[in-house]
């Protein structure tokens, strides 16, 4: 999963250029990365074309409740410093971070360091999204379907009539 990716890679990042690199460091390690044919993991969503809103409350989250933790600090510097790269390359149609980007830090954060569980925390989450959807199809008597976001006054309002 790529949130693996991301952590190593982050990792990757810290032991090279240490604990509070300058915004140039970061920009030549990422520059590195893309010439050496490897991507820059977290950025680029297979559907989205704009930033990850997941990451989004993720990233407001980390700011309001662990803004000086470094892994943190490292993760808001790459989101400053990866788009405009990405989109200066030219190759990238998405060049914004996805939800892989930031939540292992949070992960780690609140010390969940084993790795492989990350793959299962989001299948979990993933699974109870699709679950309370398949039960609205099922009190609702519609076909099984891809899950719409729609509010509990949306759905009061579609199907009071």
């Amino acid at each position: 999963m790529q949130i693996l990716s991301v952590l190593v890679w982050l990792t990757k990042l810290q032991e090279q250029l240490g604990a509070d690199p300058t915004d140039d460091h970061v920009k030549e390690f990422i520059w590195k990365t893309l010439k050496s044919g490897q991507v820059v993991p977290g950025y680029g969503h297979a559907v989205l074309r704009k930033t990850d809103p997941r990451y989004t409350c993720q990233r407001e989250f980390a700011l309001k409740h662990l803004p000086n933790d470094p892994l943190f600090k490292l993760v808001n510097q790459i989101f400053k410093t990866v788009p405009p790269i990405l989109t200066e390359l030219g190759k990238v149609k998405n060049p914004w971070p996805n939800v892989d980007a930031h939540s292992g830090v949070l992960l780690q954060y609140y010390g969940l360091k084993e790795m492989n569980y990350y793959t299962v925390l989001f299948g979990i989450s993933r699974a109870l999204g699709v679950l309370s959807s398949l039960i609205w199809d099922r009190a609702l008597g519609l076909p099984i379907e891809r899950p719409k976001s729609l509010s509990t006054e949306g759905l009061i309002k579609a199907y009071s009539k």
